[in-house]
């Protein structure tokens, strides 16, 4: 053991974390999610409206947190502002929930996304190639492809920063690179004709269906509008993955801050632009009821013909490999944080010689390929979107009780336009919170209940290892 790192290594400047910011919001929901958002609001002016809003809550967040990263510039990140703002309890909550559905859930997911578009270029990779029938689970060609990308990249992790960060930056590049090709092509591909009809429709908001449109009445307004931008904001988060790898950044008061703004203006205006390019390739119908909600294939065959569908997969296969990538490097900080603490596995909180948590990633990897096996990922990403913005809402009221309750902390940073950007986040996510649980409740009770378990195992593996970590030192 005397050979272990006992410190991180600041090995990530300004790029790398910005890479890691927009490598880890761009994955597979930008060329899915604008289905369900056009089905919800029916309009060409609310689905940019929906993708808008979405950017502007995104970057108020970011910005942000810019002051809490420079307070508190540690591995952990968001765990760390919650348990310094508040308690342990609510920063053990926080990484509980993390750890069990957020981050894992989302590698799983991603994952497969990379294994159902890898199956455009290699069929026998699909979901309906199924290798073995086990009676209470299926193991399919994809589901097996999720687990070696992520035992991959998990290795690749555990060799030390310079590879995972390498391969984040390579990989966030191109598909940004390849993303503004898509953008730059399709305005060449663009039919005014198609255009014009799309916005006949203006800001008019009501139900698209099949054959007709259906007019919202009185407050089911309001659920509509959560709804559509479940798929925006889960499109649109992970930038706050920098905050994790704070101990491993250079300058990091500064730096995590920078790369926040620029990681996450950079991403939700390619969205925006993206979400132009398919009102001005395509019928908004078609945008509605795309195949398997795909509309950046649909997208893609009317800007590059029938070699769309392979070009679109190999972007998203690029997209879906970084993302993952960053999401497995980031994430594993916070059990290690945790565990360091003394609120999680003793072993999770040591560093391997490569000066990384490799148990902590490995423990993460196990996880997310459980997960990725269970078949059941997507739903809880559906039923976790609650949690994390009521996690976002009080990582954000901890920057207004900190400025009371320890206004001697240094702030190399301040959160712009405080106090009235910051509630302005705090009462735009309250709203979506409370329309989710009035009208989405099926969704938000088990991510609600995930939490809620976090309290026993606080107390069962949390407060009480720590009692035994200090018998232990006496």
């Amino acid at each position: 053991m005397s050979d272990q790192p006992k410190s991180f290594k600041r090995s990530f400047g300004l790029l790398d974390a910005t890479m890691i910011v927009a490598g880890s919001m761009i994955g597979s929901g930008i060329f899915l999610v604008s289905a369900d958002i056009t089905r919800n609001v029916g309009s060409a002016g609310w689905l940019i409206l929906i993708w808008v809003i979405t950017a502007v809550l995104t970057i108020t967040a970011a910005v942000s947190y810019g002051e809490l990263s420079a307070m508190f510039p540690h591995a952990g990140g968001q765990y760390v502002y919650l348990k310094e703002a508040f308690n342990d309890l609510t920063g053990f909550l926080f990484g509980w929930s993390f750890f069990t559905v957020i981050q894992a859930g989302t590698i799983a997911a991603v994952g497969v996304a990379f294994a159902r578009f890898t199956a455009f270029r290699f069929p026998l990779l699909s979901e309906t190639n199924v290798l073995a029938d086990l009676g209470f689970v299926k193991i399919t060609a994809a589901q097996l492809t999720s687990i070696l990308l992520i035992v991959f990249l998990t290795f690749v992790n555990t060799r030390g920063v310079r590879e995972g960060k390498l391969i984040q930056t390579i990989f966030t590049l191109t598909k940004i690179v390849a993303l503004l090709a898509l953008i730059v092509f399709g305005c060449f591909a663009a039919s005014r004709q198609v255009w014009d009809a799309n916005w006949q429709s203006g800001f008019g908001f009501n139900k698209l269906e099949p054959t007709q449109l259906v007019s919202y009445s009185g407050f089911a307004v309001l659920g509509a509008i959560a709804a559509s931008m479940v798929g925006g904001l889960f499109s649109s988060d992970s930038w706050n993955n920098v905050t994790f790898i704070a101990g491993e950044i250079k300058n990091p008061e500064r730096n995590i801050g920078r790369s926040l703004f620029f990681g996450t203006l950079l991403v939700t205006t390619i969205y925006i632009a993206t979400n132009l390019i398919y009102l001005a390739v395509l019928p908004l119908h078609e945008i509605a009821f795309a195949e398997n909600d795909r509309v950046g294939v649909a997208a893609a065959v009317r800007i590059f013909g029938n070699n769309g569908t392979m070009i679109i997969a190999v972007l998203l296969m690029v997209s879906t490999f970084g993302c993952v990538n960053g999401l497995i490097l980031s994430g594993a900080r916070v059990c290690f944080t945790m565990a360091k603490d003394g609120l999680f596995f003793k072993q999770m909180g040591l560093l391997n010689k490569n000066a990384v948590p490799g148990k902590a990633l490995w423990s993460q990897c196990i996880w997310a390929s459980l997960l990725c096996l269970s078949g059941r990922y997507g739903q809880l990403l559906d039923y976790v979107i609650f949690v994390v913005l009521i996690f976002y809402i009080l990582t954000i009221a901890g920057i207004f009780r900190l400025r009371r309750t320890r206004p001697e902390i240094e702030r190399p940073y301040k959160a712009f336009g405080y106090p009235f950007i910051p509630m302005l986040y705090i009462i735009a996510a309250t709203i979506i919170c409370l329309s989710l649980l009035v009208y989405k409740w099926e969704n938000t009770w088990p991510g609600l209940l995930i939490v809620l378990l976090g309290i026993p195992a606080y107390y069962f593996f949390g407060k009480g290892k720590v009692e035994i970590n200090k018998a232990l030192l006496n």
